[in-house]
């Protein structure tokens, strides 16, 4: 039976019981039913804290792995970029900015798309039409000032949220 049967027939118990007008015989053998399915669902948690577990240990692995593979491809991309520089300059030095060599044509152009803006100004100098300003509230001065103060007309503190811990 999976978890979920377990919990509807757990609940189901559970009303029965707290509904019941028969005598103790009833009573007890609902009670023994209620204890049985108690015991399959702390036999089920424990089993589906083993598979979390290996399923952790998997993602901790696979976390450590793209980590490996991310590093390596950072290394692989700065040579590309170092051997691309190394040519460049080569072909700059040379004066050979275009030719074909097998099944390759090697050119040294401008790139494409607009221009690039350069401002050569602080931001606190630029007329407020070309500055982008973000406001959003700030959340750790509003928190402090509920603490020290109690005013909560503008704001309050929300409930923390509820999880699942398994040691």
């Amino acid at each position: 039976m999976n978890l979920y049967d377990l919990t509807a027939e757990y609940l189901y118990l559970q009303e029965v019981l707290e509904n019941l007008d028969s005598g103790i015989e009833d009573y007890e053998t609902i009670e023994n039913l209620l204890d049985i399915t108690e015991e399959d669902i702390e036999e089920k948690a424990e089993n589906y804290a083993k598979v979390i577990k290996n399923f952790e240990a998997t993602v901790n692995a696979l976390k450590a792995e793209e980590k490996r593979l991310a590093e390596k491809r950072k290394h692989i991309e700065q040579s590309i970029k170092n051997l691309k520089l190394n040519l460049e300059g080569a072909m700059i030095a040379t004066g050979k900015r275009k030719f074909e060599k097998g099944i390759f044509k090697f050119a040294i152009q401008k790139n494409g798309g607009a221009l690039p803006v350069i401002v050569d100004v602080p931001t606190e100098e630029l007329a407020d039409e070309f500055v982008i300003v973000e406001e959003k509230p700030d959340l750790t001065a509003i928190r402090k000032y509920i603490e020290e103060t109690g005013d909560i007309t503008q704001f309050h503190l929300g409930e923390r949220g509820e999880s699942l811990r398994i040691r």
